[in-house]
């Protein structure tokens, strides 16, 4: 326990201790020690009402939707933006309502923004009870579409809490054509992955043939980009512009074909697959992405002590190595070139 985090209040730090010790599981006790301290410590700090609301609201929005969730944890689930204008007539309305409801069919639940256009699509094509909606609250209420169940809808105050939602609660983006909004997304989720702060995922921009939405941005992306240095040859392989919908389910499908998921403990990085790699498959991996490293090679191992603290996955065979945490486009080839060659 983080004995050194306290309120300095002897009465207060002693109950704050006799709360957690007596009401919650022993392994769960740090963590909430420290987050009771933190309450009680703004209590004390803070005068400004404001910000006292701003971080009742966030907990309180963000216990909920983890409560929500928490009965989907194994079942994988894609994130889809587009724009809340597109009709239903449209091109994009159509290609996302036959993308939610193909990609269902596959076992994934989609997620949406709840609103209209794109959302709604999404949520028709998927169907209640494969869709969650991840509604802003906004001060011209954008009322959720009703394709969401209200039990899997949820609503938030504030777009950050929103997007972390998002991201925690799902395993690959999709995005469709859009505004600010959907721009905005894209380049979040783009550069949470490009830095580590969010798992390796599939992230498809998809389009309807002959539109050039994508195609452009692309172009930007390479053309301004990646010829100013502002970003590496690399991240290209962070994304795809994908104009065809059984392209971009073959791609999220594949992905988790026989990577899994993802640890880092310490300075060691460990991906966990479903089937284990036969040798000669794991020397050609070294042979490629020995640039990745910091040092050593990649090699097949056991579960870490904190997987198995955990008990996390720890019946799946594993890829252990020390990787250099920056790379992380090549981190995505790595997972690619292990899931083609891996059978």
């Amino acid at each position: 326990m983080h004995n050194n985090y306290k309120t300095n209040i002897p009465e207060i730090d002693d109950k704050i201790s006799s709360l957690v010790n007596n009401h919650f599981a022993l392994e769960n006790r740090d963590f909430l020690h420290q987050m009771f301290t933190s309450v009680a410590k703004i209590g004390l700090e803070s005068s400004d009402t404001g910000e006292l609301k701003l971080l009742n609201c966030n907990i309180k929005e963000l216990r909920y939707a983890f409560r929500v969730f928490s009965e989907y944890l194994e079942i994988r689930k894609v994130v889809i933006f587009g724009s809340s204008r597109t009709p239903e007539n449209q091109a994009e309305y159509k290609m996302a309502e036959e993308f939610a409801q193909k990609i269902a069919k596959k076992n994934f639940m989609v997620l949406t923004g709840a609103g209209e256009g794109i959302m709604e699509a999404s949520n028709k094509g998927a169907g209640k009870d494969n869709s969650f909606g991840v509604n802003i609250l906004l001060p011209v209420e954008q009322k959720p579409n009703k394709f969401i169940s209200n039990e899997r809808l949820i609503n938030f105050k504030y777009f950050f809490t929103r997007k972390l939602v998002f991201l925690k609660e799902s395993d690959a983006t999709v995005l469709f054509p859009g505004g600010f909004g959907t721009l905005d997304e894209g380049a979040e989720v783009l550069t949470l992955v490009q830095t580590g702060k969010s798992k390796p995922r599939p992230i498809i921009f998809l389009e309807p043939e002959g539109s050039n939405f994508w195609k452009e941005w692309n172009n930007f992306i390479k053309n301004k980009l990646l010829k100013n240095n502002y970003i590496s040859k690399e991240d290209l392989s962070l994304f795809q512009v994908v104009s065809n919908i059984d392209q971009a389910i073959e791609e999220i499908e594949n992905f988790y074909s026989v990577y899994h998921s993802i640890r880092f403990v310490k300075d060691k990085t460990v991906l966990r697959l479903k089937k284990p790699v036969p040798n000669e498959t794991l020397q050609k991996i070294n042979e490629v992405f020995k640039d990745i490293l910091t040092d050593g090679v990649i090699e097949a191992g056991v579960p870490l002590e904190d997987e198995v603290k955990n008990n996390e996955y720890v019946d799946l065979p594993r890829l252990i190595m020390l990787f250099n945490r920056k790379n992380f486009g090549r981190l995505m080839e790595l997972i690619r070139f292990i899931n083609i060659n891996v059978a």
